[in-house]
């Protein structure tokens, strides 16, 4: 392990990542440098391990959404450092159609890798600005209020209710929501089958 490897993991900055306390600056750093270094991407599922066991270890439960959202950052840099090329998914808006993500809902490499626990994830484009994923929910997704980023649903496949602030918002095939800041929300999944969605978290 290189000098600035080593300093770079000493400094704190992954557990910080693992926390979502990094800022923008940072994030971009630390996608750098995950794709340039593997050690870095080993460091960082090391940690995300810790966490869970931690979390298990204090009788806590688990938030669902940490592991598969951690486990898609690290999928995504192996498969840049591997040479897939950098992609730039459009942002959603009013006029979005499910259709704008053809070139990657249909890679066979995005697909589910098998039978869905409760939340699996692929990030199909990252910058520091906005995040853009692949999401299969089974059952719900607990309640959380995003102080530092504007999340957005573009739904594929199923429906879902996203309950913001005790409002319900029923969505379905092709629907388009935004979550407000500041507001808690939380999202059940109204559908027999897993909701898909295209998942897009621009900083606020």
């Amino acid at each position: 392990m290189n000098g600035e490897v080593s300093r770079f993991i000493d400094s704190g900055i992954l557990e910080m990542y693992v926390l979502g306390d990094t800022s923008p600056e940072q994030n971009e750093q630390m996608e750098r440098m995950l794709k340039e270094h593997v050690e870095i991407r080993e460091e960082l599922y090391s940690i995300e391990v810790a966490l869970e066991k931690y979390a298990i270890n204090q009788a806590a439960p688990v938030d669902p959404t940490i592991k598969p959202f951690l486990m898609a950052t690290v999928d995504y840099m192996q498969r840049i450092s591997n040479g897939e090329p950098v992609s730039f998914p459009p942002q959603i808006a009013a006029d979005s159609l499910i259709s704008d993500y053809n070139d990657w809902l249909n890679r066979a490499d995005l697909q589910l890798t098998g039978p869905l626990d409760e939340i699996e994830a692929h990030i199909i484009g990252s910058t520091p600005e906005l995040t853009t994923a692949i999401v299969w929910i089974r059952n719900g997704a607990p309640a959380e209020i995003h102080k530092k980023e504007l999340e957005t649903f573009l739904i594929v496949e199923g429906t879902c209710n996203i309950v913001v602030e005790g409002k319900d918002n029923h969505l379905g095939r092709g629907d388009i929501f935004t979550i407000p800041l500041y507001r808690s929300h939380y999202v059940q999944i109204t559908s027999a089958i897993p909701c898909k969605i295209i998942l897009q978290r621009l900083a606020a």
